[in-house]
């Protein structure tokens, strides 16, 4: 089953309920920020999606780079059914499941598979050696994506059928856009007249990650509760909302210490004695 489509169509009818960052996926390529030299218009994947020829991937960069969002762009962009799921769940049953699904797709309606499976590699050997016939006779084409190098995390004969593209930190550009995007198109947001006062904060949050700029503009916008629109984010309230979503959150995390590292960027950068 499509697993992605299954997730929009189940969707509550309270936006507000959904993550922002989730809410903002675009549907398509069209609307995919970054990564112009793997995605953009020319390129060797961009031609392959063109001419139906995609071949398996392996996203390998940092969080909230858009390694997801493009996995799902793609399958949009292609006839092919999209099949997802985390290495951190799944089994090997989960992959025999989805290997009869793709084979049937394959037998019985001429379509075919692509299978995202997200941190690939926290999968073992045994769940890496299932998916490699499959992988080789075209019956799934894989996409994966991983935070970690691929060369030491994917045994070699799936690596070998996989091309490696490596997705880095977005730019401030990029950033700026994707939250554009967010405020332009969110219903939530655009009920609000969500206003930016303070880009740089935001940049400095964010630290290259799409996802944390969009959870950021979120807590700053519920920390505001009820006031009146528009709602217009300052500096003062960006901080805020950092150091509470610390606290809540993730109190010994990674996420913490990452946060963290940027509000107190995010300060000495109007505080020179700070």
């Amino acid at each position: 089953m499509d697993l992605f489509s299954q997730q929009q169509q189940q969707q509550p009818q309270d936006a507000a309920a959904i993550p922002l960052a989730e809410r903002s996926r675009p549907a398509g390529l069209d609307g995919f920020v970054g990564h112009e030299a793997i995605i953009g218009q020319g390129t060797a994947l961009r031609e392959s999606l063109k001419h139906n020829r995609l071949k398996s991937l392996i996203f390998w960069g940092p969080p909230g780079v858009g390694k997801t969002t493009l996995a799902r762009a793609i399958a949009n962009t292609v006839n092919s059914e999209f099949i997802s799921m985390s290495a951190v769940t799944a089994g090997v049953a989960d992959i025999r499941k989805t290997i009869e699904k793709a084979r049937s797709n394959r037998d019985y309606f001429g379509k075919s598979t692509i299978l995202f499976i997200d941190e690939i590699h926290r999968f073992n050997k045994a769940q890496q050696d299932a998916l490699l016939h499959v992988v080789e006779d075209g019956t799934i084409t894989l996409i994966g994506a991983t935070t970690e190098n691929p060369s030491f995390e994917v045994i070699s004969p799936l690596l070998s059928r996989c091309q490696v593209l490596v997705l880095k930190s977005l730019n401030n550009d990029h950033i700026r856009k994707i939250v554009e995007l967010a405020l332009e198109k969110d219903s939530v947001l655009r009920e609000k007249q969500v206003k930016i006062d303070d880009w740089e904060t935001v940049y400095i949050l964010a630290d290259g990650d799409a996802r944390r700029a969009l959870n950021t503009i979120e807590h700053a916008v519920d920390l505001l509760g009820d006031s009146q629109p528009p709602l217009v984010l300052t500096k003062a309230i960006f901080e805020k909302a950092a150091q509470q979503k610390v606290l809540k959150y993730d109190k010994g995390g990674e996420y913490h210490y990452d946060l963290i590292s940027a509000f107190i960027k995010s300060v000495r950068g109007s505080d020179p004695d700070a």
